[in-house]
């Protein structure tokens, strides 16, 4: 009762996080005789705590990644080609403080986007500003915002973004106008800010998607240097549960009378 009067100044200077555990903290400084002080330092606690889960959350939206899709819920036991070791280096995002990239090739299906999604969360977590988006859907979004009066604002997310994550490169030749905004994003970002792109192109067809080679040769150039690449290989997550669910199917099936 005595601390009854605290909330709702507590609310008033938003501090919810106080509000939500003083009653436990009243009585935990109670039972455990704790000085004003250590209560009070509970306090800031929870409320700190508060705040960089409510940053977190609006990180997430913002970047666009999957918050599912981690490194915890990567099945690498069906993905015996990749480098487990290296993807765990990676997690550290070391290479975002370097200014390094990530290239991930390999048939769809093989857990690409999985791995990308889930670098960008651990970006995330480590208080790195990302930027998620397939690359198809984001030159077209580049290419709109002209005429919209956005282009500006998102061309300044995209290049002074800490992360930013293309997915499904070279699923289609990219159009002049398209291949240009790539380039102009590859260049821009080169030695300054990190990039993770997917691809299920080997790296020898990257120069075909650009149709331009000398604009293709400039970007890959930059793209390449200073970068890790993954290549994974194997037969895509979605046939083999397809055929699990087959296999599982059949042997549910009553055997035919004679």
């Amino acid at each position: 009762m005595m601390l009854h009067p605290l909330l709702p100044k507590l609310r008033e200077l938003d501090l919810s996080g106080m509000v939500l555990t003083l009653d436990v903290r009243a009585t935990q400084a109670s039972d455990s005789h704790l000085t004003p002080l250590e209560f009070l330092a509970l306090l800031l606690d929870d409320e700190l705590e508060r705040r960089n889960q409510r940053r977190l959350a609006r990180r997430f939206a913002e970047s666009g990644c999957d918050e599912q899709k981690t490194l915890a819920a990567f099945d690498f036991a069906a993905a015996p080609g990749v480098n487990r070791s290296l993807i765990q280096d990676l997690a550290t995002c070391a290479f975002v403080a370097r200014h390094d990239n990530i290239l991930l090739c390999g048939p769809t299906g093989v857990g690409k986007s999985h791995l990308a999604n889930a670098l960008a969360c651990e970006a995330i977590k480590r208080d790195y500003r990302v930027l998620s988006r397939s690359l198809p859907h984001l030159l077209a979004d580049l290419h709109a915002a002209r005429a919209t009066g956005a282009y500006n604002r998102l061309w300044a997310k995209l290049v002074t973004c800490d992360l930013l994550l293309l997915d499904d490169f070279g699923l289609q030749t990219l159009t002049p106008q398209a291949a240009q905004d790539l380039y102009e994003i590859i260049s821009e970002r080169y030695e300054h800010r990190s990039l993770i792109l997917t691809s299920n192109r080997a790296l020898t067809e990257w120069a075909e998607v650009f149709s331009n080679d000398l604009l293709a040769s400039a970007a890959l150039d930059r793209l390449t240097h200073h970068a890790h690449t993954l290549v994974i290989q194997g037969d895509s997550y979605r046939q083999r549960s397809r055929r699990k669910e087959a296999l599982g199917t059949q042997t549910a099936l009553p055997a035919p009378s004679s």
